[in-house]
């Protein structure tokens, strides 16, 4: 599938959202519409007395917590005080994936690749992506200084790059899946040891900056001659200065926003009744609530194939990226 489609898809995929009538604030760009109705839950037996929410790992859990619990007390009350709402913020994603796998976690927040992942091994179901500024993701790009002539991403082999993390999603899964899929790359094994030879073997010299900000810096003081990440990172982290001194190589197409996934062990009615929660926090009453977590303007109803689409394949051609999101202490993703 190509970028194009994708980006289609995913434009599709936001009409789809508005058809169907929630609320997206006014400042995102995005004509806001009537709410959706009011569910009757009276009769319904949800079957379970706790629902268990995990978010995206963070070393800094102590200040996301209080915004976590912000929405579990919203959630709350969603379900009439029938079911308990817990909140978890571990250090790694394992810990989501295997509770989301056992029944221990019942829906998360989490970013595109482990969102992948979770889906494929713990047969959990992405019901919602997040919305900003009236997107449903950014693009990959390849970054280069304004007096260099590359003009593909191709050129990358045999050069001097920088990634932001093993884990980024532009900054790493998108160009390397991108590399490996057009044969230009070969990694010879299944696990990260395979992964890391084969950069080895490509590259004349590759560090990971560890974020958007370092890795273009490294571009900048003539360490390496290409840098991979974000479409609006350049304008997020660099001075004007510092981005007049850097240019574009290639373009390489949607990297999707975070997901909210949610276990395959909840009952219908009560998978149900939770998404349609969810979605309440797109209304303008409930939507700080939203914004205070992510700092996404709402949720759009989705599924794993339509919002993460042939990403997921760039994430299968790369051993060990499993390995590596599992012991993930922060993501690679525009704020």
């Amino acid at each position: 599938m190509s970028s194009g489609k994708i980006a289609g898809i995913a434009i599709g995929t936001l009409a789809i959202g508005i058809a169907i009538g929630f609320f997206i604030p006014t400042d995102s760009g995005i004509e806001q519409t009537a709410p959706v109705p009011m569910m009757q839950t009276e009769s319904v037996d949800y079957g379970i007395d706790k629902i268990t929410i995990g978010f995206i790992p963070s070393e800094k859990a102590d200040e996301l917590t209080p915004k976590a619990e912000s929405l579990a007390r919203f959630l709350e009350s969603e379900f009439e005080g029938k079911v308990e709402v817990d909140v978890v913020v571990p250090s790694n994603y394992e810990t989501i994936i295997e509770g989301l796998r056992f029944g221990h976690i019942h829906a998360a927040f989490m970013d595109t690749g482990p969102g992948w992942i979770a889906h494929d091994r713990a047969n959990a179901e992405v019901v919602m992506a997040e919305v900003k500024k009236g997107k449903v993701g950014y693009y990959a790009t390849v970054w280069q200084r304004a007096d260099s002539n590359y003009s593909s991403i191709d050129e990358a082999i045999g050069n001097k790059v920088a990634f932001t993390s093993i884990t980024g999603s532009s900054g790493f899964i998108r160009p390397i899946g991108t590399l490996v899929d057009r044969g230009l790359i070969d990694i010879e094994g299944d696990d990260i040891v395979a992964l890391k030879q084969a950069l080895d073997n490509s590259f004349e010299y590759h560090a990971f900056g560890g974020g958007y900000k370092a890795a273009l810096e490294l571009l900048l003081n003539g360490s390496v001659e290409m840098a991979f990440g974000s479409d609006i990172a350049p304008g997020k982290y660099l001075t004007p200065d510092q981005q007049a001194q850097l240019k574009k190589v290639d373009t390489l197409g949607l990297v999707p926003s975070h997901v909210f996934v949610v276990s395959d062990d909840l009952s219908s009615d009560t998978k149900q009744h939770l998404v349609d929660s969810m979605v309440k926090l797109n209304h303008q009453d409930n939507n700080q609530i939203l914004k205070d977590v992510y700092g996404a303007d709402a949720l759009l109803p989705t599924t794993a194939e339509m919002h993460i689409g042939n990403f997921g394949q760039y994430l299968d051609l790369l051993p060990g990226i499993e390995q590596a999101t599992f012991d993930k202490k922060n993501y690679d993703a525009p704020k």
